[in-house]
């Protein structure tokens, strides 16, 4: 990456995902993917996501080759800037640390910049690991992450803590980074990226997954997320607004294992917030209402994600959205 001056690196900034966007990409599952065992059922989810969200924005599908379908981790991380421009980052996604193939759905990028899909200033930065689901940006300077993600085995080791964060805060132009200890959901493979758990709103607000049920095996490192999130301040010295989420009753998968189903996981558009369902109507009201009243001039939509979670992700995890300056 180039060393640009001071005044430079003032005007780039990681926008927040509310602002104006161009497209929304998809990548398509299809039988050389682990969706192969349910390939119909889950078509049906993306066809209806790709309804929402093409009669609202361009829809970019990308279809083979990939290993799998979670565009928020394979795809670009966009920076923009205030004359009109756009740094398109490529990072290294390597299956959530390891844990699966990933070779196809990193080479996606170039692919789609080389061939003219998306526009704007190429940047590699392959040398470091990072998903575009583990980090949050109000627009403001300000990043949000998750300790147990960046932190944890085979993604960037043997980093420190302070080496990531400063990376970081020099590839995202970011003022500072504020960092979560808790709340990793059961059945996570991602290690607790932010976008289960906690999400950027206007007006300095956040949205985060709540449990009340002490019964939960959740209960605890939730609660203790709650208690550290009322202990963050906007850069102004502020306390954060905050609107807690529910957490859908538990979803087990046929041998048993809970899914990490989580309402926090919604994508929002131009116009529009997708909200992830899951069969739970006074559950999935709540989540939609609540959702509703931070963005009240967006249409909220539901999305039925039980066939998503089923390979432990949900609808903001498929998903990835281009400012609008990133034009095709």
């Amino acid at each position: 990456m180039s060393i640009e001056t001071k005044n430079e690196t003032k005007k780039w900034r990681l926008p927040a995902e509310w602002e104006p966007q161009s497209m929304v990409q998809l990548t398509w599952p299809h039988a050389k993917t682990d969706w192969a065992p349910m390939l119909e059922e889950i078509t049906k989810t993306y066809e209806e996501m790709a309804a929402a969200i093409a009669s609202r924005e361009e829809l970019l599908i990308v279809g083979e080759p990939n290993n799998d379908t979670w565009a928020r981790d394979h795809g670009f991380i966009t920076l923009v800037d205030d004359k009109g421009g756009a740094k398109l980052l490529d990072y290294c996604f390597n299956g959530w640390g390891e844990k699966f193939e990933a070779d196809l759905d990193n080479a996606i990028n170039r692919r789609l910049y080389d061939e003219g899909k998306v526009k704007g200033e190429y940047v590699d930065c392959l040398d470091f690991v990072l998903e575009g689901g583990s980090i949050e940006s109000d627009g403001k300077g300000t990043v949000f992450t998750t300790s147990s993600c960046l932190l944890a085995p085979h993604r960037n080791q043997p980093m420190t803590k302070d080496e990531i964060e400063a990376r970081l805060k020099r590839d995202l132009y970011a003022e500072r980074v504020l960092w979560i200890d808790y709340g990793n959901l059961v059945g996570d493979d991602t290690d607790g990226h932010i976008d289960t758990l906690v999400r950027v709103a206007p007006n300095d607000t956040l949205l985060y997954i709540g449990c009340d049920d002490e019964t939960d095996e959740q209960y605890d490192e939730l609660k203790k997320m709650e208690e550290q999130l009322r202990t963050f301040r906007t850069l102004e010295g502020k306390p954060y607004k905050l609107i807690k989420l529910p957490t859908p009753r538990p979803i087990y998968d046929e041998d048993n294992e809970r899914l990490p189903a989580t309402y926090a996981n919604f994508l929002i558009m131009n116009g529009a917030v997708l909200v992830p369902t899951y069969n739970q109507p006074d559950l999935d009201a709540e989540a939609m209402r609540l959702i509703g009243e931070v963005f009240p001039d967006r249409e909220i939509v539901g999305i039925d994600c039980r066939s998503v979670i089923k390979q432990h992700g949900s609808l903001h995890c498929c998903t990835m959205q281009y400012p609008e300056r990133v034009k095709r």
